[in-house]
């Protein structure tokens, strides 16, 4: 059915490639004519095409002119050409979709002609890439090409301090990381002056790898947090509590899931360990989350899979790439229950300080598109999260890689042996092999197997990433064999060495399928690059994680049937097709989850932006005199909401309880009586309490002088903004946490978040309101050096998917202290040394 609608209306995909090749012939007319040009000349269209955009001139309709201009400059600085196909990547990209471009397709090459085009419009374009190595190389070799034509280009990677970052961001292109862009986003909403950001709205990204970033980092937020006071003691004592427990016996672990699950014998056995008599009790909630990660970590987290041990410290291994992510650390005290139960130094959780997800920072650029070699698979989710739709750019030569069906064995053992018999006679053959497994431990005993069998060989895994690039690029010299975790080394090309092309190209061998087919599509891709042969093949047991949960039955029955021993394998397109499916099944569950945790997200995205647009217009405001004033205001009808209630008749208003209230907040001490206020009606009294408000605000004013006043309140209102959301957020960890708790009284636990954190949020908002104006009649103003402005960026460690940001200096304000040269605040023109501190 779907076949025959395709061929009635025709492939969308189709379609949009036809469309985008008619561009492409208005591209290649202009190239004569650029060819004739000077080096000054050709060059000198930069400064042309910014003031035919300044004055108005759409982009799409300089595109085959500034595409033309990279073009011909690429020719003669880089000596590369794009082919017609990078140029249709390139439109792609300027469209604000994703290219999806095969291994060795260029990609690299691709991204400079919309990065040209965009950054015309002088806003600024964020070239994002996976890891510090490819930003740098990257900013480097294309960074060529664009100072060529006149751009400026600036990298961002972590060790870099304010005043390097600021240049990087006024730059026409900038080359990072994603955590490096989101990390400076949050940075910025953390500043006391507009002078301290480092970035520009944004306003256009292209995204390499698109489908790691948007998609496979995207579950674990950005997080930048401060030293926490907790102790940690807590978690070695619950390490050992957990230690003896057995699966089945004291825990159900559901590893399709990924869920660990206490019995009752657990509880029982862990309370007697600690002597108490309650571990769900209210008093011990923060021993009843350690049990929970003690658990998780023991029954869960696996040494050498999930991370590993190093100088005496948990180092997170990134389940896609298999690469260390030294410095990070897994979030809500999970990092610690594993340093507990490798008994290596535990170090203090810390508190959240500012939060957002890869999802909603990059859904904030006015445009976004991405490449990659694997998206197609996940298009739904690319279009419902980011509204990117995936466009196949055809490959500038034909494929040859021949993809050969799955083999099956009943077990590791036999599987893992045929991989060896296949790597020897591949090896004999002098032709290349490159094997992709899942765990370090796979790869480590694959490695010792072809020890055994005298095969020299390079591995390449999270402990030994140091030679990454060095070792994949020569992973396709004649007779190389070379082990990867997953597909470390994305980014670099594996060239072909003398003769290995005649000899069958590359093949490709892998261990077990992935639970997304997308990750077994970049290990395939890594053969067959620009018109080259190659060949590959899975290899897997129905012992791997995938075929034993999710589609290991059918193939056992027919193994048994069939009376097969151990080393007779299964090989028909048939069993690949059941593990595609089984490879949907798991890719929709995830997208679920993904997106499940996106809407929780949604609902912390929308007050964040509430926050941070205040917060800006406090930064850049330079009058907030009138914002004060108003806040006093509410806080007066609050009162007489209170005290005065217009529903409850005057001989019953408790004037004295607002006249307490207000000598708190706003009133100096004695200015308001009794007798006075109970003779004003209730509007009189209303506007009494504003007047008295407004001129002990200007009395401020004078005392402090008019400059003073007006940073004062930018940093009192910062100060207080930054509290109060800080202390929101933890609140809102703590009910996300138990909200699941709900469906349990037929609730739906998304509905009941959204309403406590509606509620929470307007409490924070009138809390807020309050502290600003106590501190804003309370405080004095003292004199005290200002630190550099990069002093917030030092000393900073990144955890999983967390920053975490050193002790700093307070902000310049004190409360109720004066100087001893001050003017006196009791407005009588003297110093207060000779006035109402005489005597201190």
């Amino acid at each position: 059915m779907f076949g025959f609608l395709k061929t009635l209306l025709g492939d969308n995909n189709e379609k949009e490639i036809k469309r985008m090749r008619g561009i492409v012939e208005r591209i290649n007319a202009l190239e004569p004519e650029y060819k004739k040009m000077s080096d000054g000349s050709l060059c000198g269209n930069t400064a042309k095409f910014k003031e035919r955009i300044a004055n108005g001139e759409a982009l799409d309709s300089i595109l085959p002119e500034a595409f033309a201009v990279v073009r011909e400059a690429s020719r003669r600085t880089l000596a590369m050409r794009h082919f017609d196909v990078q140029l249709i990547g390139g439109i792609c990209l300027h469209e604000g979709k994703i290219a999806e471009m095969k291994t060795g397709e260029g990609k690299t090459l691709v991204a400079t002609a919309p990065v040209y085009l965009n950054a015309l419009s002088q806003k600024g374009v964020h070239m994002v890439t996976v890891n510090d190595y490819l930003a740098k190389r990257d900013s480097e070799w294309m960074g060529r090409l664009y100072r060529t034509l006149g751009l400026s280009v600036g990298l961002v990677t972590h060790d870099m301090d304010f005043a390097e970052r600021k240049f990087a961001y006024n730059c026409d292109v900038t080359f990072g990381t994603n955590n490096e862009f989101g990390f400076d986003y949050l940075r910025d909403n953390m500043v006391i002056s507009k002078d301290q950001m480092v970035q520009r709205d944004l306003h256009y990204a292209i995204v390499d790898e698109v489908d790691s970033i948007l998609i496979d980092e995207a579950r674990t937020p950005l997080i930048i947090s401060g030293p926490g006071s907790k102790s940690t003691n807590m978690y070695s004592i619950m390490a050992k509590a957990v230690a003896p427990l057995k699966e089945g016996e004291d825990y159900t672990l559901n590893e399709k899931e990924k869920t660990v699950s206490p019995l009752e014998s657990a509880v029982t056995k862990v309370e007697k360990a600690l002597n108490i008599d309650n571990l769900y009790d209210t008093a011990n909630i923060e021993m009843s989350h350690c049990f929970t990660q003690a658990l998780r970590a023991k029954a869960m987290m696996k040494r050498d899979r999930d991370y590993v041990v190093r100088d005496n410290e948990i180092i997170i291994v990134d389940e896609f790439t298999g690469r260390l992510m030294v410095g990070r650390r897994y979030s809500d005290g999970l990092h610690q229950a594993i340093e507990a139960k490798e008994n290596v130094k535990i170090q203090r959780e810390s508190q959240t300080l500012a939060t957002i997800t890869f999802q909603n920072y990059f859904r904030m650029y006015a445009k976004l598109s991405g490449m990659t070699g694997t998206a197609k698979t996940e298009e739904d989710e690319f279009i419902k999260i980011y509204k990117l739709p995936v466009i196949v750019v055809p490959t500038n030569k034909p494929v040859k890689r021949t993809d050969f069906p799955d083999v099956i064995y009943k077990t590791k053992k036999a599987k893992f042996k045929a991989v060896v018999n296949a790597i020897k006679d591949y090896h004999a053959k002098k032709q290349p092999v490159l094997v992709g497994t899942t765990s370090i431990v796979q790869s480590e005993e694959l490695s010792d197997l072809l020890k055994k069998a005298h095969i020299p060989h390079n591995v390449l895994n999270a402990k030994h990433h140091e030679m990454e690039a060095q070792i994949i690029a020569d992973a396709g010299q004649a007779g190389a064999v070379t082990i990867a975790t997953n597909m470390a080394g994305r980014g670099t090309d594996i060239t072909l060495g003398d003769g290995v092309a005649a000899n069958g190209g590359l093949h490709i061998i892998g261990t077990e399928r992935h639970e997304s087919r997308r990750i077994d599509n970049q290990l395939r891709g890594r053969a067959g690059r620009q018109g080259d042969p190659g060949s590959s093949r899975f290899y897997l047991s129905l012992e791997d994680d995938l075929m034993r949960l999710f589609g290991s039955d059918n193939i056992a029955n027919i193994m048994d049937k069939l009376g097969m021993g151990e080393n007779d394998p299964i090989e028909h397109k048939l069993v690949t097709r059941s593990i595609e499916q089984a490879q949907k099944k798991v890719e929709a569950r995830n997208f679920d989850i993904r997106k499940h945790v996106l809407e929780y997200d949604d609902v912390m995205n929308q007050q964040r932006e509430v926050i941070y647009s205040q917060r800006r217009k406090v930064l850049v405001g330079d009058n907030l005199k009138e914002n004060i004033l108003d806040m006093v205001h509410d806080v007066i009808k609050h009162e007489m909401d209170v005290f005065a209630n217009e529903k409850v008749y005057p001989e019953e208003w408790n004037i004295q309880g607002l006249i307490d209230d207000a000598e708190k907040v706003y009133a100096p001490k004695d200015a308001l009586t009794k007798d006075k206020l109970e003779s004003m009606s209730r509007d009189e009294l209303e506007n009494y309490l504003y007047k008295t408000a407004d001129t002990t605000y200007n009395e401020r004013e004078k005392l402090f002088g008019e400059d003073n006043m007006r940073e004062l309140e930018r940093i009192v209102m910062l100060k207080v903004v930054d509290s109060k959301w800080m202390e929101h957020l933890d609140e809102m960890d703590m009910i996300r946490e138990g909200i699941g708790l709900r469906a349990y009284g037929q609730k739906n636990p998304l509905v009941e978040y959204k309403i406590e954190a509606y509620d929470m949020f307007q409490a924070m908002i009138n809390s807020i309101q309050e502290d600003i104006v106590k501190l804003m009649y309370r405080v004095n103003i003292v004199r005290q050096e200002q630190p550099p402005l990069e002093d917030h960026l030092k000393g900073a460690t990144i955890s999983h998917g967390t920053e975490e940001m050193p002790d700093k200096k307070k902000p310049v304000v004190k409360k109720d202290t004066v100087g001893r040269n001050d003017p006196c605040p009791c407005g009588s023109g003297k110093k207060y040394k000779n006035c109402c501190g005489r005597n201190k």
